[in-house]
C-alpha cells in the first residue's frame, strides 16, 4: 500500500497513549494509587495491540520488541495521576478520549491484518477487536460496566469504520484517505451516540416468557 511507516508507526503510538489515558481515567475514578493508574494505563494502551500481534502471529508482540508503548503508557499513567483531580468531568473525558482510540484502531488494526494476508472479512474483524479489546479490559479491572453492555452504540462504530477502511482500500483508494474517511466514520457514529444516544434495537422478552429469578 505504500505506506510511510514512520508516520503510520507515530499514529499507532498516540492510539496508544489515547487509550492509556482512559485507563488512567479509570483508575482515577476508583481512587487507585499510583501503581493502579501506570497498570490500568498499560494494560488498556497495549491491550488492543496485543490481542491483534498474537491472532496474526507476530512474534515477538509489538510491546516487547520495542518497549516504547508501555514506557508512554507509564508516562500517560503518572500524567493522569497528577491532572485527574483538576479534571472535572472524569468519566466523560474517558468516554471522548476512548471514543477517538476507537476510531484510531479499528483502522490501524485492520490496516495490519491486511498487511498480513487477511481476507477483507478477517481485517474488519481484526479491526473490531483490535479497538475494543483494550476498552473491553479496562473495563473489567476497574469494575466499570463493561462496554459491551451499554445500550449506546460502541462495537457497531468500530464496525463501520474497519468495514468503511477495508472496502475504500479494495477499491483503489491510497491509504492515508481510507484511513481518514474509516477513522472519521467510526468516531462519528460513536460520537453520535455519546451526544444523542444511539443505540441498536434489544432483546425483550415476550410476556409470560420471562426467565424465570435464579
Amino acid at each position: 500500500m505504500g505506506l510511510d511507516v514512520s508516520l503510520l508507526q507515530a499514529l499507532d503510538s498516540i492510539g496508544v497513549v489515547v487509550f492509556a489515558v482512559t485507563g488512567a481515567l479509570a483508575a482515577s475514578r476508583k481512587e487507585l494509587d499510583l501503581v493502579g493508574f501506570v497498570f490500568l494505563a498499560a494494560i488498556t494502551g497495549v491491550g488492543g495491540g496485543t490481542l491483534r500481534d498474537v491472532i496474526l502471529g507476530e512474534t515477538p508482540v509489538f510491546w516487547i520488541r520495542e518497549p516504547q508503548p508501555v514506557i508512554l503508557c507509564a508516562l500517560s499513567g503518572v500524567a493522569v495521576f497528577f491532572a485527574a483531580p483538576f479534571v472535572e468531568y472524569r468519566y466523560q473525558a474517558l468516554l471522548w478520549a476512548d471514543a477517538i482510540g476507537i476510531s484510531g484502531y479499528c483502522v490501524m488494526g485492520a490496516s495490519r491484518a491486511l498487511d498480513a494476508g487477511a481476507s477483507p472479512f478477517g481485517a474488519v474483524v481484526m479491526g473490531v477487536m483490535t479497538a475494543s479489546f483494550g476498552g473491553i479490559i479496562r473495563d473489567v479491572i476497574a469494575g466499570e460496566p463493561s462496554v459491551l453492555l451499554r445500550k449506546e452504540i460502541y462495537v457497531t462504530a468500530t464496525l463501520v469504520g474497519a468495514a468503511l477502511f477495508v472496502v475504500a482500500v479494495r477499491s483503489g483508494m491510497p491509504f492515508w484517505p481510507a484511513a481518514f474517511l474509516g477513522g472519521l466514520a467510526a468516531f462519528a457514529v460513536r460520537a453520535g451516540a455519546l451526544s444523542f444516544g444511539w443505540t441498536l434495537p434489544t432483546y425483550r422478552s415476550r410476556p409470560g416468557r420471562e426467565f424465570p429469578p435464579r
